[in-house]
């Protein structure tokens, strides 16, 4: 058999994994998904109870409504928004069916290379095809040969601890009883006894910390979650653009998070604490946890802790790969500058696509939440143009995969992420958009002060 002749292997079977298998299928290149979890969507179900806050219209794949049409497949209302638990029974599963025995579960990806050349070889190197490494759910271990190799594993299984180092913090492992690293189902009886009338530390920033404060905030406002009180751990201060776009986000829903999470600290059921960038884990005498700053603060003791600080990729499985990934980000190179947190402001992605998420080892490809590595604020919709490109590149199409369009909805975040306590020096040159003010620490038991830093954001159309 030709190389040409193998199947492609699409690792994960989430959202840009399915929708980059019926790409294949419509370019009738053969897809071979594989999905470490027991179903479609795996990972996604692990948050059913997340609302999204992009709409079905922006969270199904052309290529793959094509490919359901057939089935009697509707798609739902464009203009509601789907919870994870909705996407994944209402189009991932469908869209799964529709592939058929092109999807596997239980399929452990171990480890991809060249059939018979590790990452040193240079000899015929590029006339090999990858070989896939396979372990199943029953024990059984397969090699599987492939043309093209796409990555859409995402990062969901490796989130990123809460030391402020990168590294988990010290007594971090051995606190674990106490942790999540995931927004809790505060709708699930037992999660939501865990949580009730309980100080819970929230410590993050993005989408996911504001999800948690304002479902915390909502617990403690119901007759069963008296008592109930958040804090609220951010490594920087508070400015303008620490609550995201508000009413200015081209993503209402998204908008809505970040004013709900300043709600919950200006109505008392969270206090923010900033600057603070945690070194220890520590118990006191009752078992509760005492987080302890590198800057030697401890603060009072929580009896929870959610962390909520990003996800990076799993390289492991790719160590025979030839890749070319940004040092800081672990993105693909090209693609990096585009998305880093450290200077992007508020604004959109440049549009990119097969070219951008290219490496040295050709015919591979990291696509979805894990071509953006460690940086935040991915969509669904630029996985849908990753995929649609690389799969033109690998059917040999260029001027489909060259011919990149795709407009997002402004982040209304300015400086990313926020990764440091400099936004004056970060966003000096970021073209006007929000030239954000010193960050405004906010003390336990002060949420007013919330509202005034806020309030000092300038209002000039991209921040609100």
């Amino acid at each position: 058999m030709s190389t040409q002749q193998l199947p492609v292997v699409v690792i994960g079977a989430g959202p840009a994994g399915l929708a980059a298998a019926a790409h294949l299928v419509e370019r009738d290149i053969e897809p071979l998904v594989l999905e470490a979890g027991d179903r479609a969507g795996a990972t996604v179900r692990e948050w059913s109870h997340v609302r999204l806050f992009s709409t079905w219209g922006e969270v199904v794949d052309p290529a793959a409504e094509k490919l359901l049409a057939p089935t009697g497949w509707t798609r739902p209302d464009p203009a509601t928004y789907p919870s994870g638990g909705d996407w994944a029974e209402q189009y991932l599963q469908p869209l799964a069916h529709a592939l058929g025995d092109r999807v596997r579960t239980g399929a452990t990806v171990t480890g991809v290379s060249r059939a018979g050349r590790d990452r040193i070889v240079d000899a015929d190197r590029e006339a090999q095809p990858f070989v896939v490494h396979v372990a199943h759910a029953d024990g059984r271990e397969e090699r599987i040969l492939a043309r093209a190799v796409i990555d859409a594993s995402g990062t969901w299984t490796t989130p990123s601890p809460a030391g402020g180092s990168g590294l988990p913090a010290l007594g971090e492992k051995a606190a674990a009883d106490r942790i999540t690293y995931r927004v809790p189902d505060l709708k699930d009886p037992a999660v939501r006894a865990r949580y009730a009338g309980r100080r819970t530390a929230v410590i993050g920033s993005g989408a996911s910390a504001f999800t948690a404060l304002a479902s915390l905030a909502e617990l403690a406002e119901s007759d069963d979650g008296a008592g109930t009180h958040a804090v609220w751990i951010l490594r920087r201060g508070i400015s303008g653009s620490t609550f995201g776009g508000g009413t200015a986000d081209q993503l209402p829903a998204r908008g809505a998070l970040g004013l709900a999470a300043k709600s919950a600290v200006d109505d008392g059921h969270a206090d923010a604490v900033t600057g603070f960038r945690t070194a220890a884990f520590e118990r006191d005498g009752d078992g509760r946890l005492v987080l302890v700053g590198e800057d030697g603060r401890r603060l009072e003791p929580v009896d929870e802790v959610i962390v909520l600080t990003g996800f990076r990729p799993d390289l492991s499985f790719l160590s025979e790969i030839r890749l070319n990934l940004d040092e800081r980000l672990q993105a693909p190179a090209d693609l990096a500058p585009l998305i880093d947190p450290n200077q992007h402001s508020c604004g959109t992605v440049y549009p990119h696509g097969h070219r951008e998420l290219s490496h040295p080892e050709q015919g591979i490809y990291l696509v979805g939440m894990k071509s953006y590595g460690r940086a935040p604020t991915f969509l669904a919709m630029t996985g849908y143009e990753q995929v649609r490109s690389v799969v033109a590149a690998i059917a040999g199409d260029l001027d489909a995969a060259d011919r990149v369009e795709l407009t997002l909805p402004e982040t209304g975040v300015c400086g990313g992420a926020g990764l440091f306590d400099t936004p004056d020096a970060q966003q000096a040159d970021g073209g006007g958009c929000c030239a954000a003010p010193e960050p405004q620490l906010v003390q336990l038991g002060a949420p007013a002060a919330v509202g005034a830093a806020a309030e000092e954001a300038p209002a000039n159309g991209c921040c609100g």
